[in-house]
């Protein structure tokens, strides 16, 4: 599906660069672990406030293993909640409008955490944790989750592109090492096995609507319009026609308010990969056969 908007002609100029942000302050990071799970350095060091985090009760956290789909569902879900108006959408990119809850860049930018908290409610807000290290406090308020879950075959060969390409995470070195490390769960955030199993056992505990990337893409009008259900909306015909269109891979692949094109080169440097590079998935892991 071609979409009908050139992204390309978005008033660019407006979109400011990362205030603060030089080189220098970019380096690979190594991993620490939290409670046995490998996070990022940054992250680790500033556990404690992560911990603590003050959830409220209408927040809608977006969680998913990383290249597990994160974007796509967020950019559905901000979709919903502008009433399918893809301008809207483009207001900011992806990763203004949804703070990553654990993301602890260097000073003067501001973490995740800070971000999150200063935003006016209703919030949506994204995170890669883990089940047991999702701050208690989005229990206690009993806030909504989405979790959108990958096959790991394709989770794998994306999650190693994307170290290859994001400048503040591990070097993942040769593909065949690197799966090890992958089935060992040394990556950061942890093993995938146990990131899934452990969601999907939690989603009839809390209000958790569990996804599967390959169904949104076999299927994405279902999807999308489960998505709006579990959220209070109901989409009308046209909505949902422009949720789907706007939110398909050549859609958002060209979409600098998504495709994190805004970022520079040495943070995500895309001549190394794309940060969207196909968006399908292997033909024997069709529906749910690699799970």
């Amino acid at each position: 599906m071609q979409p009908r908007w050139r992204y390309n002609k978005l008033p660019m100029a407006q979109v400011q660069p990362v205030q603060g942000l030089t080189p220098d302050m970019v380096t690979r990071c190594e991993l620490v672990a939290v409670r046995g799970v490998p996070l990022p350095s940054d992250t680790a060091e500033l556990w404690g406030q992560i911990w603590g985090f003050q959830a409220r009760p209408d927040d809608l956290l977006i969680c998913t293993y990383p290249k597990a789909g994160t974007t796509w569902i967020q950019e559905i879900v901000d979709m919903i909640q502008q009433d399918g108006d893809p301008q809207k959408c483009c207001r900011a990119p992806i990763y203004e409008r949804i703070p990553f809850l654990e993301l602890c860049p260097p000073r003067p930018l501001l973490r995740g955490f800070e971000e999150a908290a200063a935003m006016p409610s209703p919030r949506t807000l994204k995170t890669h944790l883990p089940l047991e290290l999702v701050p208690p406090s989005f229990w206690e308020q009993d806030c909504k989750v989405i979790y959108v879950a990958r096959n790991p075959k394709d989770n794998a060969v994306s999650y190693f592109h994307f170290q290859r390409m994001n400048q503040s995470l591990p070097a993942p070195g040769r593909w065949d090492q690197y799966l090890q490390t992958f089935l060992a769960g040394g990556v950061p955030w942890g093993s995938w096995f146990d990131h899934v199993r452990a969601w999907w056992d939690a989603r009839d505990k809390h209000r958790i609507l569990y996804l599967f990337y390959e169904d949104i893409k076999q299927d994405p009008r279902g999807e999308i319009q489960k998505v709006g259900r579990f959220l209070g909306r109901e989409l009308l015909e046209p909505v949902l026609e422009t949720i789907v269109e706007h939110t398909s891979f050549e859609s958002m692949r060209q979409n600098p308010m998504a495709n994190y094109s805004t970022l520079p080169p040495f943070v995500l440097d895309h001549a190394v990969s794309p940060f969207m590079r196909k968006g399908g998935f292997s033909p024997s892991c069709g529906g749910r056969g690699c799970y």
